[in-house]
This record gives C-alpha cells, sequence and structure tokens, in this order.
C-alpha cells in the first residue's frame, strides 16, 4: 500500500541558496584548518611521520615503518597519497603542508559528493512533493537542487566533522570514499557508467584506507536496495544491483590479495561505554540527528513500499552501519564520522516536512550558541594580547605558562571578516521573513564555519602551542650534540617518534634496539627506566624537556658515557 507523502512544498520555498555562498562557505571550511597549523597530536603527525619516511626511501612502499614501528591502522592509501604529494611538491612548499594537499582535495569531494548524493535522491519518484491540485508545488529539479544545497549545509555544520576532517590520516580517505560510494548508490539510476566506476573506486579506497569490512557492508546493502528500489523495469533495477556487487566483489578481492583483510573489532563494552557512546552520538552529530529522526518520524510510512524508496533506506544503511562500526572500533568517534553524509542526506528530508515553530527554535540555538562561541574566542584573544580583561588572561597564563602572544594582521583580518559575515547573515535571517527549505540549516553550517575560522585564525598560535610537538622537541634535539647518529626512542608513542624525526631531522631507532645508540631519548616515567633495561651501559642525563601545556609529558635525553 503506497501513503501519502508527507511532503509538502510549494515552489516558493524551493529558491536557491545563491552559488557563490554556497561555494565561499565551503572553500572556507576547506582551507581553514589545513593551512598555517603545525601537525598536531597525535594521529595527524604520527600519520604524516609515516608519510615522510615514505617519501624519503626510509621504508617499504607495501609494509612501512617509524624507527621499526608499524602503522596503528591497516589502511595504506593515505601514507601513499602523502609520500607521493611531498615527492612531487616543490621545494618552496614545507613537507607538512605538501602532505596535506590530497586531504584537501578528498574533503572537498566530500562536500561535492554529499550534495549531488542528495540532489539525486530527491529525485528518486517517492521523495517528490505532493502534487496541488491547482499547480504550484515544487519542481523536481528545483526541488532536488534545494535539498542538496539543505544537506550539505547539515554536513558543515556537523560538529563531529571540523576537526577530524582536516587531520590528515586514514580516517578522511575512509569518509571520502564512503561518500563516493555514498553518490555511486544515489545516481546509478541516472548514470549507470559513472557510478560503477566511482562505486568500485569507493570500495576499493575504503579498503585501502583500512576498513575493508564497512566497504563489504556498504556495498552489499548499496546493491540489494538499488535491485529493490525506483520506479525502473524489474530488469534495470536488477542490473543496477549487479553493477554494485560486482563492484563490491572486485573490490573486495583486491584487498584479499594485499593481505589487507584483518578483523580489528572489539568486543561491544558495558553500559558505561554505551552511555559514553550516547553522549558522543549526541554532540558529534549534532545538528543533523535530530532532524534525522524526524525525517524517519515522519516518512516511516514511506519507507518499505511496493518499491523500496532509496532516498530513505539508502542514508539510513549508510548510517547504521557507522553506528556498528563506533560500537566495534576505536576510537569510536573515527568511525561515527563515516555516517555524517548519510545523515545529513536524512537530515535534509525533514526539512519539507518540519513545522515553523521546530525551525524558529533551530535558529535561536544556533544563533545564541555561536554568537556566544564567538564572543567567547574573540574575548580570550584580547585578554591574551592586551591582558584585559584579566582572569581570562591568567587563565591562559596558567594552562601555557611559556605562550607569548603574537600579532597577526592577516589572521585578525579574517576573524573580522567573517564575524562581519556572521552579523550580516543573523540581521538577514531575522529581518526576512524567507520560505526556503534550507533556511533552516545555513545558520548551523555559518555558525560551525565561523568558529572553525576563528579558531584557527585568532586562537592558531595558543593551539599550535598546545597541540603541537614542536614548543617540546624542537628545544629537545639541541640537546643532541652528533645529530649524524642514530638516536634511540624508549617508551615512546608514533607521534612523539615522527615528530621528533621531523623537527630535529635524525634518524630514529626502535626501542627494542635502542642500546645500540649513542643517544636516547625517553619518556622520563617510562617503566621500566632505561638503567634497569640495560643495566651494564652507563647513561647519563643531559637533560629534558616537558610539554608546555602538561608539565607531567617530560621527555629526556641520555648519552652513552664512554668506557
Amino acid at each position: 500500500m503506497n501513503h501519502p507523502n508527507p511532503a509538502i512544498v510549494a515552489q516558493s520555498a524551493v529558491r536557491p541558496l545563491h552559488r557563490w555562498a554556497l561555494w565561499l562557505l565551503c572553500v572556507s571550511y576547506v582551507i581553514f584548518g589545513f593551512v598555517g597549523r603545525d601537525p598536531w597530536r597525535n594521529s595527524d603527525v604520527a600519520a604524516f611521520g609515516y608519510m615522510r619516511e615514505l617519501a624519503l626511501g626510509n621504508t617499504s612502499w607495501f609494509s612501512p615503518t617509524l624507527a621499526g614501528l608499524s602503522p596503528d591502522i591497516d589502511g595504506l592509501l593515505p601514507y601513499w597519497l602523502g609520500a607521493w604529494a611531498i615527492r612531487i611538491a616543490p621545494d618552496w612548499i614545507s613537507m607538512e603542508f605538501a602532505a596535506r594537499l590530497p586531504f584537501i582535495v578528498m574533503l572537498a569531494l566530500t562536500l561535492a559528493a554529499t550534495w549531488y548524493s542528495i540532489y539525486y535522491l530527491a529525485r528518486q519518484p517517492g521523495a517528490q512533493p505532493v502534487a496541488f491540485a491547482f499547480g504550484g508545488e515544487a519542481y523536481p529539479l528545483d526541488y532536488a537542487r534545494a535539498l542538496g544545497d539543505a544537506g550539505l549545509l547539515a554536513l558543515i555544520a556537523s560538529l563531529g566533522l571540523a576537526q577530524l576532517s582536516h587531520e590528515s590520516t586514514g580516517y578522511l580517505t575512509q569518509l571520502c570514499f564512503s561518500s563516493l560510494l555514498f553518490f555511486a548508490a544515489s545516481t546509478i539510476p541516472h548514470r549507470r557508467g559513472l557510478s560503477a566506476a566511482l562505486g568500485f573506486v569507493g570500495l576499493l579506497g575504503l579498503s585501502l584506507s583500512g576498513a575493508p569490512t564497512v566497504s563489504v557492508l556498504l556495498g552489499l546493502g548499496s546493491a540489494l536496495i538499488a535491485s529493490q528500489s525506483g520506479m525502473a523495469s524489474p530488469a534495470k533495477r536488477t542490473e543496477s544491483g549487479l553493477i554494485l556487487l560486482v563492484a563490491t566483489l572486485a573490490a573486495a578481492g583486491v584487498a584479499a590479495l594485499l593481505g589487507l583483510w584483518h578483523v580489528n573489532a572489539v568486543a561491544p563494552g558495558g553500559f558505561k561505554e554505551i552511555q559514553s557512546n550516547f553522549r558522543l552520538v549526541l554532540w558529534f552529530c549534532w545538528p543533523a540527528w535530530p532532524l534525522a529522526l524526524w525525517t524517519l518520524w515522519r516518512w516511516r510510512r514511506q519507507i518499505f513500499t511496493a518499491q523500496w524508496n532509496r532516498h530513505l533506506l539508502l542514508p539510513l544503511w549508510f548510517w547504521l552501519v557507522a553506528l556498528a562500526a563506533m560500537t566495534t572500533s576505536r576510537p569510536a568517534d573515527r568511525a561515527l564520522l563515516l555516517g555524517l553524509p548519510a545523515l545529513a542526506a536524512l537530515a535534509a528530508f525533514a526539512l519539507p516536512t518540519l513545522r515553523r515553530s521546530i525551525a524558529a527554535l533551530i535558529d535561536w540555538f544556533t544563533l545564541i550558541f555561536f554568537s556566544i562561541s564567538a564572543i567567547t574566542i574573540w574575548v580570550i584573544w584580547i585578554a591574551v594580547q592586551t591582558g584585559f580583561p584579566p582572569k581570562p588572561a591568567a587563565n591562559v597564563a596558567r594552562l601555557a605558562p611559556s605562550f607569548v602572544p603574537s600579532f597577526s594582521a592577516l589572521e585578525f583580518g579574517l576573524a573580522l571578516c567573517a564575524t562581519i559575515a556572521w552579523c550580516a547573515l543573523v540581521w538577514w535571517r531575522a529581518s526576512r521573513n524567507r520560505d526556503a527549505l534550507w533556511k533552516s540549516l545555513i545558520l548551523p553550517a555559518s555558525g560551525a564555519t565561523l568558529g572553525w575560522i576563528l579558531l584557527m585564525t585568532l586562537w592558531l598560535p595558543m593551539l599550535n602551542h598546545g597541540r603541537s610537538m614542536a614548543p617540546q622537541i624542537k628545544p629537545l634535539v639541541t640537546l643532541i650534540e652528533d645529530k649524524s647518529s642514530c638516536v634511540g626512542g624508549y617508551g615512546l608513542s608514533r607521534a612523539q617518534i615522527a615528530a621528533i624525526s621531523y623537527y630535529g631531522n635524525l634518524t630514529m631507532v626502535a626501542s627494542r634496539n635502542a642500546d645500540r645508540c649513542e643517544w636516547i631519548i625517553t619518556d622520563a616515567d617510562a617503566t621500566p627506566p632505561v638503567t634497569e633495561v640495560w643495566p651494564n651501559a652507563q647513561w647519563e642525563e643531559v637533560g629534558g624537556v616537558a610539554r608546555p601545556t602538561d608539565r607531567t609529558d617530560r621527555l629526556v635525553v641520555l648519552h652513552r658515557r664512554a668506557r
């Protein structure tokens, strides 16, 4: 039985968002966070360390190591991409920024794939709004374009996307390739050739990025939904499903040939972990998750009909797989990242059925939340620069006692322009009663972008001081007199080894062979200490340096005394 469609949309409600405004928002969101900062701890700098080793030819491309340590994720593709970028980049581009260039492209691809996925899902017959008795309902293409804009805004507004999508790690490559697969499964009724190619690329990219199981689950589910949904003939639906099925099997075969199939899942935890995951979903997926729940409620009668509705089932399947991966993966937030494009798609389909009171509530909450956040960022920055107000300045001095503030006219100008643009947008939203579908998400997306820009401009020196390992490592390596010899690392993480190798230009040796070196860098709290591990060697402590924002995190340099 086919139930009435809950979407009642007039043509006046699908006016498009100005392309220049959408482009400016997307470019701002992508660029800020990749430019101007150091590699941050821990995953970001560790991944960069493996990329650098590959680019310099110090390790194997199929089993990369860093001071004898293998990566903590199985995927090789992110390291390859970063290493290739370092190799082909001109000398005037720093290594860390060159390694980020492919990831800038992948984040842009994620945003584009999400928009086009929702655009094509909205063109499905089951997603179309109700036809009015005397005309005036939304035109299909305009309706699809408006929902595409809304879904993209929902993705940008997601709080959990900001940091993880700007790290040069395998989690961003997984997000990008899952988005390409989402695009392929969404567009296969319209563009079979392109969908087949991008479906295979997405599935293979997921496997090469360390998520072969997720790749197969998404591929098989997409194939089943494609074979059962749409108004095409049964033969064409079967053909669509077979295309995605063959792409899934081919990608799984390549992953098997490369030895990428490993069971890394962990058993779901107890009640405390369930609570932790629940809280993670609440803030990580805001504001998309309440809109997605509203979609599932209002469209519940349309989920399973004679022909399955792809615009509901496909994003729902991608989101359920991400939730399952979250409960069986560590860290959980990295796995949840893969479900954000699908959740944004579900959120977009809530807007044609959203009540005016709920839309107003979203606007007011967003306005208050991001305005207060922006004011807080500005006040703390002014306090650091001038000493007034004194309490925020004292708090920063207590947390980072060695931080020396600096002023950049460029960063100040960019932050000021972003703030003025936010004020203008709030004025526009409050003074005009726009009825466009995307109106309820323009403030959340713009507010999230504003906060990210302010953090990456006004607070960038403070964030680099606190999150970069350079303030600790650079003075540490000056204690080593002979930098041409090997340096052993004992009790160090991959991130620490990567930072020492890069900032000190040192050849690091793994813990098990550290006694062969004349110099050792060790964690001051390493257990057992170096003197107990190699008691016959006479080690002399040359000095140590603590992390500026955590005095308990102290690294020590040891030198072997001559016998």
